[in-house]
């Protein structure tokens, strides 16, 4: 055991990585619905291994939380400057109350309960949930003009702080959206959002199917024309019209006639007689609906026998943006692709006919090869499986908005700057939101979004641990109470401040204002817990727009309560 301790003080390097390892094990272990999370699990790691007194340059954690930080602008890029346009406006103010309300409210309880500067930066960012704050209320601190010891006894204490406030954070927000947030929207709010989906072209009666469903999966399937309908000739448009008015667009991509030959792309006006066999292109349940108007299904294989294609495909078009789901259902250049699910930013949005393409959204679709290119084409830029990551543009967005945030303006003995982690969080804003407007470069697939987002933070976060850890214990003694006390009050605050802008100010729909008001603080747990209580998927709707501005104003808030509290 010696030895092992005397080599991570000698390789601090593996310190790190065993507070990793550790702290995703206990991150992932559940007490019914509730987890600490990967972040809590490596910081409680990080302070109990950084009691072998092991010293980890602070160049380490400084380097991968600016990828973090990248990474993060980068993904709500796209979310964040589409809502700048009038139709966002009002999304946008909400969020920026809210998040006001959080720096203010924490403001407030730090001074009432007398906490210290790093209680109080610690406080912002635990029971906000946003553990970014550590970093750019770290770096902020640095720049002060007081005693080096004091600033690290400020800097050590964050992380006690960010802790106690966490749990509450994460598990009492989402119980308070979920549960007490729809009680004081009103009586019936499971109704009102079934009724407010009909209003995006989806259906409050369980028997008939919404958007939302029928664009769920894609299936093909053999139907041999047998009814009366084919008992004169009829073409490939007739019969996919006569479809779309029984159901949901299904389309038909090959033909065997009843000479056996093989049309592999029929053209619209492509001649269908009674007895031949039609590929059908659509939604298992609508295919099956299918069969009382054209024949009976049957088994051919070689027909069967053609190459299927699932792709990601980034909105880039600007001739459909803001166009409806309804509006590209039937669209020529749809033919043959089923729609299985819109990503926006974080969330999954509901697929109902009404609801608008925004640029940037990542829309997954199934089809025939040659239909998927086709369509990819029209909505613009076909995000194919990669494993190759544009390091070029990773790497000069960091430089650059490293040196963003070296701009810096004294007021008095106050220096004032974005520091280097707000620089690159603006720039990674700028650079994803260029990459939706130019999908040819800046590629970053998603897993290495993932990896940078995690590797990034929980590096960041296990050396905060290892670093604060001599020091952890006797703060959690010194404040451990007040601060939970504290984080209540500070979580839940916020909340019910945007629940009532929500319902007095804004009159927005309730399903509509609690999607807000987890986008604003950036708790997807809540989302969740809102999705399952409401039955809907509705809240996404206005989760990713707010979650945009609370993302990047709560990290900005981090050099704001430094200042605030100095």
């Amino acid at each position: 055991m010696e030895w092992i301790v005397k080599t991570m003080q000698n390789a601090p390097e593996l310190a790190i990585f065993l507070t990793l390892a550790l702290g995703f094990a206990i991150g992932k272990v559940k007490i019914k619905n509730f987890s600490l999370g990967p972040v809590t699990g490596v910081l409680l790691m990080g302070v109990l291994i950084g009691q072998l007194d092991i010293a980890v340059s602070p160049t380490v954690k400084s380097t991968f939380f600016l990828i973090f930080l990248f990474a993060v602008g980068y993904s709500v890029g796209p979310q964040f400057v589409q809502s700048l346009r009038k139709e966002g406006l009002p999304q946008i103010a909400f969020a920026a109350i809210v998040c006001i309300s959080c720096l203010l409210v924490a403001w407030g309880a730090a001074l009432i309960a007398g906490f210290d500067l790093g209680n109080a930066a610690g406080l912002l960012a635990g029971a906000n949930t946003i553990s970014a704050v550590i970093g750019v209320a770290t770096d902020t601190i640095n720049q002060l003009n007081i005693d080096s010891v004091l600033k690290q006894q400020y800097i050590n204490q964050i992380p006690v702080a960010y802790a106690v406030t966490y749990i509450f954070g994460t598990a009492g927000t989402a119980w308070f959206l979920a549960s007490v947030g729809p009680r004081l929207l009103g009586k019936d709010i499971v109704q009102k959002t079934k009724e407010y989906e009909e209003s995006l072209g989806g259906s409050i009666r369980e028997e008939d199917s919404s958007m939302e469903y029928a664009y769920d999966g894609t299936t093909f399937r053999v139907i041999e024309t047998t009814s009366d309908y084919f008992n004169r000739e009829r073409t490939v448009e007739e019969v996919e019209n006569m479809l779309v008015n029984k159901g949901w667009p299904v389309y038909i991509e090959r033909i065997r006639t009843v000479k056996g030959d093989i049309m592999e792309e029929p053209a619209i006006d492509t001649k269908i007689n009674k007895g031949d066999r039609l590929v059908l292109d659509g939604p298992l349940d609508t295919l099956l609906a299918d069969e009382d108007f054209i024949g009976n299904e049957v088994a051919d294989m070689e027909l069967l026998n053609f190459r299927a294609e699932a792709l990601r495909v980034i909105v880039a078009n600007k001739d459909i943006i803001g166009k409806t789901l309804q509006e590209i259902k039937t669209c020529k250049e749809r033919h043959g692709v089923v729609i299985r699910k819109i990503n926006r930013g974080k969330a999954e949005i509901p697929l109902l006919k009404n609801v608008t393409l925004q640029r940037g959204d990542v829309v997954e679709m199934e089809g025939s090869k040659m239909d998927v290119d086709r369509f990819s084409k029209y909505l613009g830029y076909a995000e194919r499986p990669t494993n190759i990551t544009d390091l070029l543009y990773v790497g000069l967005g960091i430089f650059l908005g490293g040196l963003l945030g070296s701009l810096t303006i004294h007021t008095g003995n106050v220096p004032l700057s974005l520091s280097a982690s707000g620089g690159v969080l603006i720039v990674g804003i700028l650079f994803g939101w260029l990459r939706s407007h130019r999908p040819t470069f800046g590629a970053i697939p998603e897993p290495a979004i993932w990896l940078m987002n995690n590797l990034g933070l929980n590096i960041f976060i296990a050396v905060v641990g290892i670093t604060a850890g001599p020091d952890f214990i006797a703060g959690l003694k010194a404040a451990g109470v007040s601060l939970f006390i504290a984080g209540i009050f500070v979580s839940i605050l916020p909340m019910f401040i945007g629940i009532l802008c929500g319902k007095y100010i804004f009159k927005f729909h309730p399903a509509i204002t609690l999607g807000a008001c987890a986008g604003s603080r950036t708790t997807t747990a809540a989302l969740g817990a809102l999705e399952d209580a409401l039955q809907s998927k509705v809240p996404a709707l206005s989760y990713t727009t707010t979650y945009a501005i609370g993302n990047t104003l709560l990290i900005i808030w981090g050099v704001v309560i430094v200042l605030l509290m100095s």
